[in-house]
């Protein structure tokens, strides 16, 4: 358990400041990986449509079928991207939940010792 006195939660609360920082770079980068994926599935999707042949649909799963390496790298950035993304939002929802955490303590220490010697 950690301790909660001010300084232990003031350096929790940095670390996840910190954590949140280092997280948009990482979101940012993996959201720039699915969507380079992505472009390259649909380049790849529509030279291998364009080279079928056949009606509409048979053209359409020729070329679903030649670009599966293609559609799974692309799904790989994307879970990637949300799995970052998920990431991220549970640091801030724990930001704030430190953040909370120090409110009730700095309460706490503030009413300590009130009402003595009354």
């Amino acid at each position: 358990m950690t301790e909660h006195n001010p300084v232990a939660i003031e350096n929790a609360i940095r670390e996840c400041a910190t954590r949140i920082g280092k997280g948009v770079t990482i979101c940012g980068n993996a959201y720039a990986a699915f969507l380079d994926a992505d472009r390259t599935y649909d380049k790849a999707f529509a030279h291998a449509y364009l080279a079928a042949n056949g009606a509409a649909h048979e053209r359409k799963y020729t070329a679903e079928l030649a670009t599966q390496d293609e559609r799974e790298a692309r799904d790989v950035a994307d879970a990637a991207y949300r799995f970052a993304d998920r990431t991220a939002r549970a640091v801030e929802a724990e930001l704030r939940a430190w953040q909370s955490v120090g409110a009730s303590v700095r309460s706490m220490y503030g009413v300590a010792g009130r009402g003595e010697g009354a």
